[in-house]
């Protein structure tokens, strides 16, 4: 199916709009306040066992070196092929270069997740207790069974939790569900709510949400300028209603709230194109990343491919943990100036986004490593400095009284 097809409405879904036994996504008009992910037109392909290919680019380097292999794995999409030369996220060199200094928490706020999924069971992070087929996260959803278990019985945030692991291997996942098919649009943003203030309160490094909808919430708000004042990055999707969200009317939240925590992100093609079905907006939407027939994990073992925003917005998510494991002394806004300054020019991108580019793992690896060496730098000329003033403070005082002290009570007269 062409990512040119517009998104068609569907009976059997409210809100996000996801049916895999339909294989493909549709969104429906609802109320005011309704949230959906951001997830368009779509057929998934015939689903595959899973396999592995060897990379001849792999090298051991050190102990935290990510294995070059899983650029090929089964669940890999063209947006991490280093084949794809110019229309990949270029992540070889960022993962030649990687070397950890902090494991990265990203919260994935969505449909839950496949706990058993070979692909993604390692990754899965929870903070109390250990991880297991009984403790895989937190399920806010509205008629939740149980509030450890937050199955993923669409795939969406399966899906979405496989693109950031495949971009970086050694994040953690802290997978928040949200949504519930039987529940109106102002229930599922409740529950939106309550999944971001608990990942706020908890400290998590990145939050990402592949969803939004077209009206703002004062809670929302409040909690995600919680999330800038702690210093979290929000990596959230433009939507896919096929407009300038530039323009107030169109607006998509929490895409539009303009916090300088998060980095909004819309989708391009192997072409570089923005999807058809792509919000875009050269002021609102920060950068784009690969979103067309993206392959990633689906639910019961199986891979699969899906369109749209939300699929762009995982691999901005998981190059912004990359980076900050390496550096995690960036600020939120650090990060996305440096996200937003590596990307990739294209002339097909101009005035979609601020940016006027596509994500660039390895530049921005590089810039953050040019970043935090010239801001060291910075730091140790004020120390110096500093401690050069109070050396001259604390000899200009000892010539005012007259005193030199030693070790013990021992006094010198200096003389005038």
């Amino acid at each position: 199916m062409s990512h040119n097809l517009k998104t068609h409405v569907s009976k059997k879904l409210l809100s996000i709009g996801l049916s895999l036994a339909l294989l493909s996504f549709s969104t429906l008009a609802g109320p005011a306040k309704t949230r959906k992910s951001s997830l368009s037109p779509q057929m998934m392909k015939k689903i595959t066992k899973k396999k592995y290919f060897k990379a001849s680019t792999a090298v051991v380097r050190h102990k935290d070196s990510i294995d070059l292999t899983q650029l090929k794995s089964n669940y890999a999409s063209w947006g991490i092929d280093p084949d794809n030369h110019s229309s990949s996220i270029n992540l070889i060199q960022a993962w030649k270069n990687y070397k950890k200094t902090k494991n990265i928490v990203v919260a994935v706020i969505d449909t839950g997740i496949d706990p058993d999924h070979p692909f993604l069971k390692d990754n899965i992070h929870v903070l109390q207790g250990r991880a297991s087929q009984l403790n895989y996260g937190l399920d806010f959803s509205k008629g939740k069974s149980a509030v450890n278990k937050p199955l993923d019985d669409h795939g969406h945030g399966t899906h979405v939790a496989g693109i950031v692991k495949s971009v970086f291997p050694k994040v953690k996942l802290l997978t928040l569900k949200y949504y519930n098919r039987t529940a109106n649009g102002q229930d599922n943003l409740n529950s939106t709510i309550q999944a971001l203030e608990y990942a706020v309160n908890m400290g998590v490094d990145v939050i990402n949400y592949s969803g939004g909808g077209p009206e703002p919430d004062r809670r929302e708000l409040e909690i995600l300028k919680k999330a800038e004042e702690k210093g979290i990055l929000v990596v959230a999707a433009a939507g896919n209603e096929e407009s300038n969200i530039d323009n107030k009317d169109n607006a998509y939240y929490p895409a539009s709230y303009g916090l300088k925590n998060i980095i909004t992100v819309t989708a391009h093609d192997q072409s570089k194109k923005v999807l058809t079905s792509s919000n875009y907006g050269k002021i609102t939407v920060d950068i784009s990343a690969p979103g067309y027939r993206i392959k990633s994990a689906l639910p019961n073992r199986r891979s699969g491919y899906l369109t749209g925003t939300s699929q762009a917005t995982a691999f901005v998510s998981g190059v912004a943990a990359l980076v900050k494991s390496h550096y995690p002394n960036l600020s939120a806004e650090e990060l996305k100036m440096i996200i937003k300054k590596s990307a990739k020019k294209e002339i097909t991108l101009m005035g979609k986004c601020a940016s006027g580019g596509r994500l660039d793992a390895s530049k921005a690896h590089t810039i953050a490593a040019q970043y935090t060496k010239e801001k060291g730098q910075k730091r140790g000329i004020a120390v110096r400095s500093k401690l050069k003033r109070e050396v001259a403070q604390k000899f200009n005082s000892k010539k005012k009284t007259g005193k030199i002290y030693y070790r013990g009570n021992k006094t010198q007269s200096s003389a005038n």
